[in-house]
């Protein structure tokens, strides 16, 4: 499959993680998506309903960002995946990246980030 609809930077304030004060105070993350579908039909009828609605795609991931704390980032991708794999049949496969760019890690560093890829 060689087309893609892709979305960078989607931003939301959660509180994920594995220590408290993350936990209390949250951090902001950031997901990339990667959705595989075929868009030779959207193409030919310059229809929504031949694609997918990348602007709720892009409400769905803020919402798993916003809600539901996980201890890993690991999990929130995974569940962002998942999700959008069973709302979006046309949907073949699926890229997140989320990033935690202020990470708990001791050293100072520009960015963080975990990638999962989902096959239907």
């Amino acid at each position: 499959m060689s087309d893609q609809i892709v979305i960078t930077g989607i931003h939301g304030y959660g509180f994920h993680g594995l220590f408290e004060n993350e936990r209390t105070n949250g951090q902001d993350f950031y997901v990339d998506l990667i959705l595989d579908l075929d868009l030779a039909q959207a193409a030919q009828s310059d229809a929504i309903a031949d694609t997918v609605n990348y602007a709720a795609i892009t409400e769905i991931t803020h919402q798993e960002i916003t809600t539901n704390p996980v201890n890993l980032i690991e999990k929130l991708a995974y569940r962002i995946a998942e999700r959008i794999l069973s709302l979006y049949p046309k949907i073949k496969a699926v890229t997140v990246t989320v990033h935690k760019p202020q990470a708990p890690v001791g050293l100072k560093f520009h960015d963080i980030s975990v990638v999962v890829n989902k096959v239907r």
